[in-house]
C-alpha cells in the first residue's frame, strides 16, 4: 500500500512539474509573441506616411563653444508636424532650447515657422530670454572692429585684446517677435504684419572706466552719449510690413526651392521705443540639387539689414547672429560685427556620406564659406570697405528621416583668431 502511495505521489508530482514547465514555456512564448507584435506595430507605425496632426519630437543635448559664450551646455528639441494634410501643407517646426554657459549666461529660446492648413498662412516666431553678456566691439567691419575699448571717442588707439569675463557687457534681454502672413491666391507669395518687442535691462558695461586717466571708453558708451540713449537699458517696440516668397519643400532641410523675404519695420516712440526709427530687412535663399537622390546640394543665403531712418539703440543695430534662428555670421560670435547697415552672404555644399540599414540619410557633411560687411557712419566706414570672411566644415547626423531633422556639428575659422565649435538643430538655412 505504501509503495502504491509513493508511486502515485511521484506520478502526481511529475504531472504537476510538467504542467508547471509547460505553463512557464507558454508564458515565455506568449511574452515573446507580444513583444514581437509590439515591435512590428512600432515598426509599421514608423513606416506609415504622415497625416494631418502628425508630430515628430526630437530632443537633443545642447553642447557648443564660442568666444562670446564660452562652453555651452543644456537641452534642446525640434518639434515638427503638419497642421493640414502633408500633400497640401508644408511641415511646421519649432526649436526650443534652454542652456547655460561657463561665462554664467542663461539662454532660453523658442523659434518657430508654422504653416497653416493648405499653407494658407505662415507664423514666424522668435521668443528669447537671455541673462547674458557680450563684448562691445566697434561699429563697422575692419581692423577697428577688433577693438573692445579705447581712451577716446574716436576709437583710434589703445586697443584691448581678449574677451575675458571682465571685458563683457552684461545684460538681461527679452524678445517677443510674431509675424503673421497670409497666402496670396494659392501662390507661393505671402503678405502680412508683425509685432516686434526688444527689452534690454540691467546693462553693465564692465570695461568702461571713466575714472582712469585718460578714461577707457567703450563703443557702447560712446554711441549712447552721441545719440542720447540711456546707458543701463533700452526699449524697441515696432510694427512691420512683410512680404515672403517660399517654394521650399521642407524648412528643416530643404532639397530644392527658394525663399525670399522683405520686411520694413517701424519703431515709433509712441509705442514705447526710446526713439523713433525704421529698419529694412531683405533676405534670399536658394537650393541647387545636383542629383536625383538629394545627396549633393549647393545652398546660398544672402541678407541685407539696413537702418533707414532715425537712430536705433546700440544693441538693436544690424548685427550678425541676431536673425530669427541666430545663424548668420558663423564662425563669429553673436554681435561680433555690428553697424548702421550690414550685409551677409553664405554658401554651403551639403553631401551625403553614409547610409545605415535603418536610415538612408544617417550621416552627411557640409563645407561652408561666408562674408560679412558692416558700415559705421561715425567711423567713416562704408559697406564693402572691409569684408570679413568665415568658413568651416561640419558633420550632419539625421535623427528624424520624415521631418528631416539633423543635428549639425560645425567647426569654423575667421579673422582676428576667430574659431569655434557650434552645435545646430536643422540646417543653418
Amino acid at each position: 500500500m505504501t509503495s502504491v502511495f509513493k508511486n502515485s505521489l511521484s506520478f502526481l508530482i511529475l504531472i504537476l512539474f510538467t504542467v508547471s514547465v509547460q505553463a512557464q514555456n507558454d508564458s515565455i512564448s506568449s511574452k515573446k509573441v507580444a513583444k514581437k507584435a509590439k515591435k512590428e506595430a512600432k515598426k509599421k507605425k514608423k513606416q506609415e506616411p504622415p497625416t494631418k496632426g502628425t508630430i515628430y519630437f526630437s530632443p537633443v543635448p545642447v553642447i557648443g563653444a564660442n568666444p562670446a559664450f564660452g562652453f555651452i551646455y543644456g537641452v534642446g528639441a525640434s518639434v515638427s508636424g503638419f497642421l493640414g494634410e502633408p500633400e497640401t501643407t508644408k511641415i511646421s517646426n519649432a526649436l526650443l532650447g534652454a542652456a547655460h554657459t561657463t561665462k554664467k549666461q542663461t539662454i532660453i529660446t523658442l523659434k518657430s515657422t508654422i504653416y497653416g492648413e493648405d499653407n494658407k498662412y505662415m507664423l514666424l516666431g522668435d521668443v528669447r530670454y537671455l541673462n547674458s553678456s557680450q563684448p562691445t566691439w566697434g561699429l563697422g567691419t575692419g581692423p577697428q572692429s577688433a577693438r573692445l575699448a579705447d581712451n577716446d571717442f574716436g576709437f583710434d588707439d589703445g586697443s584691448i585684446d581678449g574677451t575675458s569675463e571682465v571685458d563683457m557687457m552684461t545684460f538681461t534681454f527679452f524678445r517677443f517677435y510674431q509675424t503673421y502672413l497670409r497666402q496670396l491666391k494659392d501662390s507661393p507669395f505671402y503678405a502680412g504684419v508683425g509685432l516686434h518687442m526688444d527689452f534690454f535691462r540691467n546693462i553693465e558695461d564692465q570695461l568702461l572706466d571713466l575714472e582712469s586717466d585718460p578714461p577707457v571708453i567703450t563703443p557702447y558708451y560712446a554711441y549712447n552719449e552721441r545719440y542720447d540713449f540711456k546707458q543701463d537699458k533700452s526699449t524697441l517696440v515696432g510694427l512691420s510690413l512683410n512680404g515672403v516668397y517660399d517654394t521650399r519643400d521642407n524648412i528643416n532641410n530643404p532639397y530644392h526651392g527658394r525663399y525670399a523675404m522683405i520686411q520694413y519695420k517701424i519703431n515709433p516712440s509712441f509705442l514705447g521705443s526710446d526713439q523713433s526709427a525704421s529698419q529694412l530687412w531683405m533676405e534670399y535663399r536658394d537650393y541647387f540639387n545636383f542629383t536625383p537622390d538629394n545627396n549633393n546640394i549647393l545652398a546660398v543665403w544672402a541678407v541685407g539689414n539696413f537702418s533707414v531712418s532715425g537712430d536705433l539703440p546700440y544693441m538693436n543695430l544690424p548685427a550678425i547672429g541676431w536673425d530669427q534662428y541666430s545663424k548668420t555670421g558663423e564662425p563669429y560670435a553673436q554681435g561680433r560685427f555690428r553697424g548702421n547697415h550690414l550685409m551677409f552672404a553664405g554658401i554651403e555644399y551639403r553631401k551625403h556620406l553614409y547610409a545605415s540599414k535603418k536610415n538612408p540619410k544617417l550621416l552627411g557633411m557640409v563645407l561652408y564659406a561666408n562674408a560679412t560687411t558692416a558700415s559705421g557712419k561715425d567711423n567713416n566706414i562704408d559697406l564693402f570697405q572691409y569684408i570679413e570672411p568665415g568658413g568651416g566644415l561640419g558633420l550632419r547626423i539625421n535623427i528624424s528621416q520624415k521631418a528631416r531633422t539633423n543635428i549639425g556639428l560645425d567647426y569654423g575659422w575667421g579673422n582676428y583668431g576667430t574659431k569655434g565649435f557650434f552645435l545646430r538643430l536643422n540646417e543653418n538655412f
